[in-house]
């Protein structure tokens, strides 16, 4: 298998999770894989870096929720311990804390989505707000994740769906509008209801712990990234840093055959690309082959949304309540969350004045203002939500914008998204804006569409053992029963009604 499988040249585009995870696994494999990254580093917007000063930066901290059974398993296998404890949240508006969410594994189990409602120790939220979205279980009931669900819903806008059914103004704005703009990064009159309804049971109502999560000691490439990386190039995979993907060579039949960097040329006998929609849309359209194919000239469609990652290192320690923390009401549609690094990153713990992350989700409007402006206006926000700031003073800072860096799923997105398969038969797709019936998101759907990539090239050369993928933990039984008598009406409705109505 080895001798048979090293013959098979594979390359792979893009060093992020989904890049890594089809690296890796294709390096046990056997197969001769060589991972592009046009970065100086892997990990792309996950990655970390070293400033000029020796402090760790990154574009943003990302979480690792309750439900990210697969790469759990991989840090588990990789003998690593990244992570800290699962830890408390609190949320803030500029009128102060308004909700602490528990540890809901530690709370008694509840049927969903019951103690996602009653557990969370909210400030001024009113029960009967909480209590108007329980209408809403029915769409969540109704959004199986199927194709036929994504493309239902993706037509509506997160707002309408949330008004139509009766959600209340003040549930929707302290509330779900938050969750919106931390977890798919736009407000909800540009999120498709789809991708709402997708991120909120995953993240939130699927299970009571789901909303659990945990972070990383320290940078993800430091933590996992680059002993990730070792591991890979020890099976025989090649992962080469600043190299620029800019087209694809195709054979008489179709196929591709290369990948061009610049002057440089990988031959390839697949090609698995796991880019971000921005970083792939700069591909296709430096590509003298691609556009041939509506598939790829149709990512036009999609967008990205603007993040702005910034750390404050303050001159006296702040006591917080808790590690991690949500932001909202503070600027029209933009959403963000700051970070206590003293407790969550090890090179900080012991750190005589207090290490702030603070990350923006669709801030457009906020990355034309100089690093100055920026950090005056991050300090005035954090002394609203803990008035302690207000007498603490920065003593350096770091400010990294990322345009169009993570994926808009804006209403109708859905048609323009791409499968695994492409129509060139040699070429796959991964990354966390790729189509999979996994049911997960994020970094954890992006690990696992690479995982998937992987399996297709292992199922085109018959050589090699697939990776196993660990599925989402199954529907409650309530929601399981709601779901096939609800698949029953429906199917019955199509028996004796005509089809004339709106999806």
């Amino acid at each position: 298998m080895s001798e048979a499988s090293a013959q098979k040249r594979i390359v792979v585009v893009g060093a992020g999770w989904a890049g890594l995870g089809a690296t890796h696994h294709l390096a046990q494999q056997g197969y001769n894989v060589t991972l592009l990254e046009a970065a100086p580093y892997p990990g792309g917007l996950v990655a970390g870096w070293k400033t000029s000063g020796g402090r760790s930066v990154e574009g943003g901290i990302h979480g690792f929720w309750y439900p990210y059974r697969n790469i759990f398993r991989l840090v588990n296998e990789l003998g690593l311990q990244p992570f800290t404890p699962f830890t408390h949240s609190s949320q803030y508006s500029p009128a102060g804390l308004e909700v602490e969410s528990p540890l809901f594994q530690n709370e008694f189990p509840l049927p969903t989505p019951l103690g996602t409602f009653l557990y969370p120790k909210f400030r001024r939220l009113p029960l009967i707000d909480r209590l108007s979205a329980l209408p809403l279980l029915y769409a969540l009931i109704d959004f199986d994740n199927s194709d036929q669900a994504w493309r239902r819903y993706d037509q509506v806008t997160a707002r309408e769906l949330f008004k139509q059914f009766g959600v209340s103004a003040r549930l929707y704005r302290d509330s779900f509008e938050p969750m919106l703009l931390v977890g798919l990064f736009a407000p909800g009159e540009q999120c498709s209801a789809a991708a709402a309804l997708g991120m909120l049971y995953y993240f939130i109502l699927a299970h009571q712990p789901n909303f659990d999560v945990v972070w990383c000691r320290g940078t993800v490439a430091e933590m996992i990234f680059k002993p990730w990386v070792e591991r890979i190039e020890k099976a025989g995979g090649r992962v080469l840093t600043n190299k620029r993907v800019n087209d694809i060579l195709l054979d008489d039949r179709g196929k591709a055959k290369a990948v061009v960097c610049g002057e440089d040329v990988f031959e390839a006998d697949a090609v698995i690309f796991a880019v971000s929609v921005n970083g792939m849309k700069k591909i296709v359209g430096a590509s003298s082959s691609l556009p041939a194919y509506s598939e790829f000239r149709n990512l036009r469609n999609l967008g990205g949304i603007d993040v702005l990652a910034t750390r404050l290192w303050f001159d006296r320690k702040v006591i917080l309540r808790n590690p991690s923390n949500a932001c909202f009401g503070f600027d029209p549609t933009t959403g963000w969350t700051f970070f206590d690094l003293n407790a969550l990153h090890d090179e900080y713990a012991y750190q005589p004045g207090s290490v702030i992350e603070a990350d923006f989700y669709h801030a457009n409007q906020l990355l034309p203002m100089s690093d100055e402006q920026i950090v005056a206006k991050v300090h005035r926000d954090l002394a609203t939500c803990v008035p302690e700031f207000q007498r603490a003073k920065v003593m350096d800072s770091s400010v990294i914008r990322v345009p169009q860096g993570v994926t808009h799923f804006a209403p109708g997105s859905y048609q323009y998204l791409l499968p695994a398969t492409t129509p060139i038969e040699n070429v796959f797709m991964s990354g966390d804006w790729i189509v999979t019936n996994h049911g997960s998101w994020s970094q954890e759907k992006a690990y696992i569409t690479g995982l998937e990539a992987a399996n297709l090239v292992i199922d085109r050369f018959g050589y090699g053992n697939k990776a196993t993928i660990i599925p989402v933990e199954p529907d409650e039984p309530h929601i399981q029963l709601g779901r096939m008598i609800n698949k029953m009406v429906r199917d019955w409705g199509k028996t004796v009604l005509p089809d004339f109505w709106l999806p």
